[in-house]
């Protein structure tokens, strides 16, 4: 998923993809213990994408205190 296209998405949206990523990520890596995985990227993917996540909600919270500041 791009940056722009979570830049788009609601703060609820953005939450829920954050907790199906999270737990995603987490099965891949008990799978990634118990067996082998088909796609071994994708534990990468999914770490990005959290962080893309992470990072877009860390700017909403500086804009909304800015905002917040201003007034």
């Amino acid at each position: 998923m791009k940056a722009q296209e979570l830049r788009d998405m609601t703060n609820e949206d953005l939450q829920q993809t954050l907790a199906d990523t999270s737990k995603r990520l987490f099965e891949l890596r008990v799978q990634a213990q118990a067996e082998r995985l088909d796609a071994p990227s994708e534990i990468r993917r999914n770490r990005r994408l959290i962080a893309r996540i992470k990072t877009i909600q860390a700017e909403r919270a500086v804009e909304t205190a800015d905002a917040v500041e201003a007034e």
